[in-house]
Formats: C-alpha cells, sequence, structure tokens
C-alpha cells in the first residue's frame, strides 16, 4: 500500500472517523469551512460506531440542549439520502418508553411534559395500546408507555458514511489508515497534528477519538476522563409474526428492543457494568468484539428477554460485547480544551452518540467557526471536568455505576455513589460527627443536610417527599429566624495579584471591581454577544489584590477565562481553593454570634453589606465578607485551612448560647431559591443576556473603560422592552414539588420551563425560576394580569409569578 498524501496544513484537523468526527466535518463543511481534514486511524466507523443499536429517540431528556439534538439529529438523519444518494437505513417504526413502577411513571410523566415544549409529538399510551404496536410483548405489568411515533431506528454505518460523502461533496477532505501520534502547540495554543507521515499544521484540532480521546489528550495535556466498558446486546434468530414493531425500552428490565433482519436486537444497560482496559486502548483494535461474560450477564439477559417471551423460545445467534465510552457524570464531554486553546473535542457519548451525533456535530462546528456556542453548553463543556477524574482507579470505580445510571429511574436527589471521598473539606469529619448527608459537590463531599442525634443520615429515593425533608425544613427556619452555620469549602477561589489585575478583572467584569479596597462585588463575566460566561464576586484586597469565588460547577471554566484574558499583562491566578475553608454564618443572629468571637468591630456602621476585612477568631486571622447567598444578614469566613477546625469549633462552641444550627446544601437551594438569586449552570447559562437573566442592576455601563460584552449590552437595552427574562414562580398548592424541566403556563400558553426548583417553606410552596419566551414586554402587569400554572406529572397547578424576588424584595433583611 503506498504511502497517503497529506496536505501541510490546514483550517481544521478533525482526529477520528466514527459518527461523531464526520458530523463535525460535514457541519464544518456546510457552514463555508471547505479547509477541513479528517485523520482516521484505520477505516470509518472501526472503532465504536460500527456497532451502535442505531436507536433514533427524541424522548427522554430534560436537557432543552439534548432534546433540541436529537430532534435535529433525526431530521438531518432524514434528508441526508436526498443529499448524498446514501441511505442512512433510518426507519421511523416509532418509539416506546415502558413504565412498569409507579417512579417511573412519574419520571416519564414530567419528562413528556417537557419534551412536548420541546416539540417531540410524544403521547401516553396504556398497556392495551402497547400490546397493539408490539403484540409480543408482555404488558401485564405496564403501567403507561410513551410513544413517540417518528422516532425508530437507523444504520450507524449508513450514516457515518452519508455524513462522510456530504462533507467531501461540501470540499472536506478525509483520509484514513492515518493514525495521529502527536499534537503540535506553541505557547498554549494548538498548531496542528504530528502523523507518521509528516504535519499538518493547523488552527483548530478537534478530538474526535471516541474511546482513544482521553489517550490523544493526554498527547497534548488535555484532561478527558471517559472510559471503556463492555457493552451488550444479543441478536435472535428469526421471530416468527414480528413484522414492523417500534422500538422499546424497558428500563425497569434493563433493556431495549428493536427488529434486526427478521429477529429481534436486545440491548443492555445492567446497573453494574465492567470498565475495559482502564490502562488504556489498543491502538490497533478496529472492529474489534470482547469475549461476553455469560455468568456475569446471564441474570441481566434474562430478565431482559422475559419482556418479550417469544425471544426465550427462539435461537440466539449473537450474543455480542463490544467497548463503548462513558464519562463520569454521563455528560458527553464536549468544547475547547481549558489546557489549550482552539482544541476541541468532542467525545464520551454515553451510548447516545448515534442519536445525537448530528446535533453535536451542528453544535461543535458553530462553536469553532463563531467563537462561542449558541446553546446551552453548561452541563457538558469539557471544562467542568478535572484532572483527578482521568485516575485509572476513579475510572474503573465511576464507570461501574456511570452505565448502569443510563437506565436507573434519575431521581431528583439522586448523589453518585462511587469514586467517593476524592475532596473532603477540612471539617469534613466534625460534620459528618454533627449528623451530616453527603453528597457529591464536584468531587467535594458537601453536607446536604443534617439528620438529628440518633438518626442514621440516609435517603430513600423518591419523587415526594422524604422523611430529611423535616430537618431541611428546620435548617431553612433556622436561618431566617436564628442564626446557622454552612461549610462551602467546595466553592472555587482564586487569589489575583499584579499591577495590573485590577485593570484586567474590571474589564472582563460587567460591574465595578475595581473601587475601594476592602469591598466585594458581585458581577458578571460577559462574552462579545453580551451573554453571561461565569457569575461570581470579586473582592478587592488592595491595589494589587484580589479574591475571586465562583460556584464549584464554573472551577476551571473561570480559571481558564481570567489566563486567557490576562495574555502578557502583569497578573497572575492563583487557585487557592484547596488552601481554604469557607464557613458561612448567617441568619439574623449572626452578627451577635460572630461579635463574640472576635475584636473587629461587625456593628452594621463599622462593617456593612459588601465589606470585606481580615478579622481575627481565636488563634486565626481570616477573610470575613459580609455578603449572602441565602437572603439574610450573613457573613462568609474565608479560613486557612489548617485553621478551619479551629475557628469553627470557636463559632460552634460559642452557638450554643444562640442556638447555632448546621444548615446543608438542600436548604441553600430553598432559601436562595425564594430570594430569587441566581446559579450559573442551572437556571442562567451562556445563552442568556444579563438583561434577560435579571441582572441589570449588577452591570456598570457607565465605569471607564467599558467592559467585554458593553456594545451587546447596550444593543439589547437599546431594542426595548425584554421579551425574555428570568420570572420567579411560586405554587399555590403547598404539597407539590418543583425540580426542573416543569412546563410553566400563561393563561393557559406554554412559555417556558424550571430551569430550577426547590421547596420554599417561609413562602409556603414550590418556587422556581423560568426563562420566560413572551413574545411581548414582560413587566410587573405582565405577570400580575395573568393566569400561571405549572404542569407537573401530568397535573396542572396554579401558581404565581414575579418578577422581583418573592422574599424580601426591598434587600431590607440583607442590610440589616
Amino acid at each position: 500500500m503506498s504511502e497517503p498524501v497529506l496536505p501541510k496544513q490546514a483550517r481544521v484537523v478533525i482526529v477520528g472517523g466514527g459518527i461523531i468526527g464526520c458530523s463535525v466535518a460535514y457541519h464544518l463543511a456546510h457552514m463555508g469551512w471547505k479547509d477541513v481534514v479528517l485523520l482516521e486511524r484505520d477505516r470509518l466507523t472501526s472503532g465504536t460506531t460500527w456497532h451502535a443499536a442505531g436507536l433514533i429517540v427524541t424522548f427522554g431528556s430534560t436537557s432543552e440542549t439534548s432534546t433540541e439534538m436529537r430532534k435535529y439529529t433525526r431530521d438531518l438523519y432524514c434528508k441526508l439520502e436526498a443529499e448524498t444518494g446514501l441511505s442512512t437505513g433510518f426507519k421511523p417504526v416509532g418509539f416506546i418508553e415502558l413504565a412498569s413502577e409507579p417512579d417511573r411513571l412519574e419520571e416519564y410523566r414530567r419528562v413528556a411534559a417537557f419534551n412536548r415544549y420541546c416539540g417531540v409529538d410524544v403521547h401516553e399510551i396504556s398497556a392495551a395500546q402497547v400490546k397493539e404496536l408490539f403484540p409480543l410483548a408482555k404488558t401485564d405489568d405496564i403501567l403507561a408507555g410513551f410513544y413517540v411515533e417518528k422516532d425508530g431506528q437507523a444504520n450507524p454505518v449508513d450514516i457515518t458514511m452519508a455524513l462522510a460523502k456530504g462533507a467531501k461533496q461540501q470540499g472536506a477532505t478525509i483520509i484514513e489508515g492515518v493514525p495521529a501520534i502527536g499534537i503540535l502547540q506553541e505557547r498554549g495554543v494548538v498548531k496542528g497534528v504530528r502523523t507518521a507521515y509528516g504535519d499538518i499544521q493547523a488552527e483548530y484540532v478537534v478530538n474526535c477519538a471516541g474511546m482513544w480521546a482521553r489517550q490523544l489528550g493526554a498527547m497534548a495535556g488535555v484532561n478527558i476522563p471517559n472510559q471503556a466498558a463492555e457493552h451488550y446486546y444479543l441478536i435472535t434468530d428469526k421471530v416468527p409474526g414480528l413484522g414492523t414493531v417500534p422500538v422499546i425500552e424497558d428500563p425497569a428490565s434493563h433493556g431495549y428492543y428493536r427488529e434486526e433482519v427478521g429477529g429481534l436486537m436486545i440491548g443492555l444497560f445492567e446497573p453494574i457494568c465492567a470498565p475495559w482496559k482502564v490502562g488504556g486502548i489498543p491502538d490497533d483494535f478496529s472492529f474489534g468484539e470482547l469475549s461476553p461474560d455469560w455468568d456475569r450477564m446471564g441474570p441481566y439477559v434474562e430478565k431482559a428477554m422475559q419482556r418479550v417471551p417469544v425471544s426465550l423460545e427462539v435461537g440466539v445467534r449473537k450474543f455480542f460485547c463490544g467497548p463503548e465510552s462513558f464519562t463520569p457524570d454521563l455528560q458527553p464531554i464536549v468544547g475547547e480544551a481549558p489546557e489549550l486553546k482552539n482544541y476541541f473535542v468532542a467525545a464520551g457519548l454515553n451510548s447516545i452518540g448515534i442519536l445525537t451525533g448530528g446535533g453535536l456535530g451542528r453544535v461543535l462546528a458553530h462553536w469553532i467557526v463563531n467563537g462561542r456556542p449558541d446553546v446551552d453548553v453548561t452541563g457538558f463543556n469539557i471544562d467542568r471536568l478535572h484532572t483527578y477524574q482521568a485516575n485509572p482507579e476513579y475510572r474503573r470505580t465511576r464507570t461501574v455505576e456511570s452505565l448502569g445510571m443510563v437506565y436507573q429511574c434519575h431521581y431528583p436527589y439522586r448523589s453518585m455513589q462511587t469514586a467517593r471521598g476524592a475532596k473532603r473539606s477540612a471539617l469534613h469529619d466534625r460534620l459528618a460527627g454533627h449528623g451530616a448527608y453527603f453528597k457529591d459537590v464536584s468531587g467535594w463531599e458537601g453536607a446536604d443536610w443534617y439528620a438529628p442525634p440518633g438518626v442514621e443520615a440516609k435517603v430513600d429515593l423518591s419523587w415526594k417527599r422524604e422523611p430529611w425533608f423535616a430537618y431541611w425544613e428546620a435548617e431553612h427556619h433556622a436561618t431566617r429566624e436564628g442564626v446557622i452555620l454552612m461549610d462551602m469549602s467546595f466553592m472555587a477561589k482564586f487569589l489575583v495579584q499584579g499591577r495590573d489585575a485590577g485593570k484586567i478583572l474590571n474589564y472582563i467584569s460587567a460591574n465595578e471591581v475595581d473601587g475601594q479596597a476592602g469591598q466585594i462585588t458581585y458581577t458578571q463575566w460577559l462574552n462579545e454577544g453580551g451573554t453571561i460566561e461565569a457569575d461570581l464576586t470579586v473582592t478587592k484586597l488592595d491595589d494589587e489584590r484580589y479574591w475571586v469565588v465562583a460556584s464549584d460547577t464554573a472551577h476551571r471554566h473561570v480559571a481558564t477565562w481570567m489566563r486567557r484574558h490576562i495574555g502578557d499583562a502583569h497578573a497572575f491566578v492563583t487557585d487557592v481553593t484547596s488552601g481554604y475553608a469557607q464557613i458561612n454564618v448567617q441568619g439574623p443572629g449572626s452578627r451577635e454570634l460572630l461579635q463574640k468571637l472576635t475584636t473587629a468591630d461587625l456593628s452594621n456602621e463599622a462593617f456593612p453589606f459588601r465589606a470585606a476585612r481580615e478579622i481575627d477568631i481565636g488563634f486565626a486571622r481570616l477573610l470575613c465578607v459580609r455578603i449572602t447567598y441565602l437572603g439574610e444578614l450573613g457573613y462568609e469566613l474565608y479560613v486557612p485551612a489548617e485553621q478551619a477546625v479551629h475557628v469553627y469549633d470557636r463559632i460552634v462552641e460559642a452557638g450554643q448560647k444562640v442556638g447555632l444550627r448546621h444548615a446543608g446544601l438542600k436548604a441553600l437551594a430553598s432559601l436562595r431559591m425564594e430570594k430569587g438569586y441566581r446559579d450559573y449552570g442551572h437556571d442562567i447559562d451562556n445563552t442568556d443576556s444579563v438583561l434577560e437573566a435579571g441582572l441589570g442592576f449588577a452591570v456598570d455601563l457607565k465605569k471607564p473603560g467599558g467592559f467585554l460584552g458593553k456594545e451587546a449590552v447596550l444593543a439589547k437595552k437599546a431594542a426595548g422592552p425584554l421579551k425574555r427574562r428570568i420570572v420567579q414562580v411560586l405554587v399555590k398548592d403547598p404539597e407539590a414539588l418543583l425540580f426542573h424541566a416543569e412546563v410553566v403556563r400563561r393563561n393557559g400558553k406554554p412559555i417556558g420551563y424550571v430551569r430550577a426548583g426547590s421547596y420554599g417553606f417561609t413562602l409556603g410552596g414550590a418556587v422556581g425560576l423560568v426563562m420566560v419566551e413572551a413574545g411581548e414586554p414582560i413587566d410587573a402587569a405582565y405577570c400580575d394580569k395573568a393566569t400561571w400554572e405549572v404542569e407537573i406529572a401530568g397535573r396542572v397547578y396554579p401558581a404565581i409569578a414575579s418578577i422581583k424576588p418573592l422574599y424580601d424584595p426591598e434587600m431590607k433583611r440583607v442590610k440589616s
């Protein structure tokens, strides 16, 4: 075989010729970027694409981004043949999600309402109707099915070949048999790809290497913690009388079912899986199969086959095992690497690569071409992940649970249980001694709520009220009426220093953060389009030292945003997250408690709202900031980690006399939600204008020098009254619960969905934040002079809506 001839340079080099790589190439070429080269180490689809099941399903996600990608993907696969002349094998045979348990019925009713809002034509059908559509299925235990008529199945290899041809027709180049053996870079910017046949210089490199993505990323120092695991399906001999039937998923039986050449394909997502090749995927593994573990999989196979009993009677033609890659949180790994500018990744698809491949390719191509994404990417941006998650032991441990989560009931309070204890606050043991129930918070053990003495801190997963709700409620009321202690050490903390530190921070901040020293400022960081990149606080310590605090999920995004905007300026970012505990003392009694412990004057006159000072407590010196995320008088204490237990003990001892209570993250959620405080990545995201987010008060349009995104903010203001805006909703029925994705109606018309919800114990009902798409100006009258309702699991509940916070809108309690 002759050596392949490679171009010396290209605008974009894509590594990996599976469905994702070919989709990215297709969409880049269709967006006008013709100078695209795709390198495949062997043959197209030879990694995991070739053995994918090919389900094309739009139902099932409560992410708007994921749902839209699924819809786009299905539509694209329908029309590719007309464009390329190659069939994708798409058959719109329909799809049914089966609910055989009450909790799954609750979940799917919630999902169905949201999916309908997003344009998915899903219908709840009876067991008898399921039987009509799939006569050979056992349906006597089915509570309901959720049917999408236009979903179905396709051939993954055919789809990939059609995408590849479509890319080439638009000018892209696809070269097989050329593995990437290195990544070229210079001063933190990617410069190209090295192969055994020469280098290709490039402005952008896209890692679409599937289960090899982690290893390819490691060549360039890029963290991509995906891990391959065994995935199984069996194919039966021909089934008499099967005919044309819809695709079925039955998560309670661990299985999915579709027709395959007259027989049945029965695929499995078992609750406990087997990782494969943790040490590294062999370079020469192509079109490969793994030896099935019959002993381990036997019980799961038998349970799955019972859904279609005839499958137990016909022969098994093939029991297939092949690797697919999974991620720590079961979300894809997508976006520009924080370690290397212009190096993009699209990998770790968690078995939904085929059904989202078209949409994901479009999203990433748009991101590359335009410099920022046009959809909410906060849930799957690569920079949410941390380097320790690529450790072999972590991947081996977490992946066992990740694959199984695909078919678990997705309870609102579920927390991953494997690979725990990776990060612990300095106060962890003290909190455990007080009855803390811990959940996974970006790898940290975060105290979610506290059980009273003598009660075990455990959960019974449910969509209803759980026993620990009473403990949560008590913590909530203690914050509103007394004083609480909350450990927030997982928050991302940075010390930014240098002559130009203030100038840089002020430019990337929409608010004025370089005013007087000793003051904290709440601000957003915007991109050139005026949408939000970060939501955080900046405290000016002195003219050359600043303290930046962001949420745990934004940790690496914030660090990268700062460093890339500093450039050659005299400013330096130090990540001090692990070096400081964050102890929040909040509530009307917080001043009284802390004043007993420090010689600093904490009176309202000497230490007003937003003040930041170094104070003494016992033997410690610490940064005390008067700020709150709970809506009450309160203080955040940043304590050197080695003195954190000492300070904590002093606070707890003094707190015994004033009724101090420990409070967890459930109370944080309910308290901040009553006050309407935003949480980036949950109720606001990168698609939202700072004005639409209701955060115009944190924007200083008059500060000297302007700020990044100012022109876009001015243009938004000049366009007139907002027709898209965050609104707070309160459900009137005190029994209803809000979590996420509940559809909100105004005068009977769907106008948005709950991006984040909690329970407002002070307000007396479930409360949430909704991005309203109105088509008319949104003001107080818009909220007050209308009938509001929220759909929750098939029931509609009356609600009220407000632009202003429903709790303490005048900020009197915060500033008292």
